[in-house]
């Protein structure tokens, strides 16, 4: 009964980055260094040439949408993730409830962007003082007609409360959990809805637009039992679960533009997805359980954000990133909500 109880808690986790030493002779070192100089002046200004005819081509209808002049900016965020899941069901004629969450990962940091050209540096206060030991990298890329988003997360936190027989709570370091959430989506009416006006801020949306989109969503990784979940509990049964999940559809996005010169952005967004495949193995005490059959599984992605422009140059707001994960298989039912929440200033230089 045991590994069936275990089986389902792993089962439900699932279905949701020249020096070139030579010598040379006195004469000629101030020769060398005026040409070398003049060589990396030139490449780098050619590169920034580039950079600059690059972030201003126009690829929009400039009465919807219209690049800052500024090609600078810089944006100090605060950054909220986690992760809950919530799954029941009946196996072997017994009933059991699952709310599961992992630890919050907050951060603050500082963005620096050039031309489209971004680098983040980011701080974990928690992790700093040694109260938050998983480990978190999100990726974000908002192109006028592309977006892309990649999250991975590795953890031995997860916790929460368990209805099972007289097991009322699992703790910390029970399951090692890795996982891999990835989302893309292609915008249709690219020319007038600017994802990254909403999400990014280095484009302005000037009157209120919306757009088709079609997505694909990916989920994979692993889970495992821990050592130290069999030092406490030697019964406790050794769980391997590897699993891949793909998924396509399509949805809506709109930019609601309002306020006195277009001072405000509203954007929201859906794409629900259907899996198309799946290969999932479970490893349970050295037997093996495959799930490659087609059931009813949906993977939703969701996108929020508010944007205030004080002035053309200065700007605040928020933004939001949730992905939920449906699986519905016979007797089973999960529920896998995972969210990226973020506030944000901004300064155009």
């Amino acid at each position: 009964m045991m590994s069936r109880s275990l089986l389902a808690i792993v089962l439900f986790c699932t279905m949701s980055v020249d020096t070139e030493a030579q010598t040379v002779s006195t004469d000629s070192v101030v020769s060398d260094t005026v040409v070398l100089s003049e060589k990396k002046s030139g490449l780098g200004k050619r590169l920034n040439n580039k950079l600059k005819k690059r972030y201003f081509h126009t690829k929009y209808d400039t009465n919807y949408v219209a690049r800052p002049k500024e090609k600078w900016l810089l944006r100090l965020l605060a950054n909220h993730t986690a992760n809950y899941i919530h799954a029941k069901g009946t196996v072997n004629d017994v009933y059991s409830k699952y709310d599961l969450h992992t630890k919050s990962n907050n951060t603050i940091g500082l963005e620096v962007n050039y031309c489209d050209i971004a680098v983040t540096l980011s701080l974990n206060p928690a992790k700093i003082g040694g109260k938050y030991n998983d480990y978190e990298f999100n990726f974000e890329y908002h192109g006028q007609r592309i977006s892309l988003d990649i999250n991975y997360l590795r953890a031995n936190s997860l916790s929460g409360d368990i209805r099972f027989r007289d097991i009322d709570h699992l703790d910390e370091e029970g399951l090692r959990m890795n996982v891999v959430n990835a989302s893309a989506y292609y915008v249709f009416n690219h020319r007038k809805f600017s994802y990254p006006a909403a999400l990014y801020q280095n484009y302005y949306q000037l009157r209120s637009a919306g757009s088709w989109l079609a997505g694909l969503s990916v989920q994979a990784g692993s889970i495992k039992t821990t050592d130290e979940l069999k030092e406490r509990n030697p019964q406790a049964p050794d769980v391997h679960l590897k699993f891949a999940n793909v998924a396509i559809g399509g949805g809506y996005g709109y930019n609601f533009v309002f306020g006195r010169h277009s001072q405000w952005l509203l954007h929201l967004s859906a794409i629900p997805t259907f899996v198309i495949y799946k290969h999932n193995t479970l490893e349970v005490n050295n037997n093996e359980m495959k799930d490659h059959g087609m059931h009813f599984n949906m993977i939703f992605n969701e996108r929020a954000s508010i944007v205030y422009h004080f002035t053309p140059r200065y700007l605040g707001g928020a933004s939001a990133i949730v992905s939920n994960s449906i699986y519905d298989k016979r007797n089973i039912s999960f529920n896998q909500n995972k969210w990226l929440i973020r506030a944000f200033f901004g300064v155009r230089l």
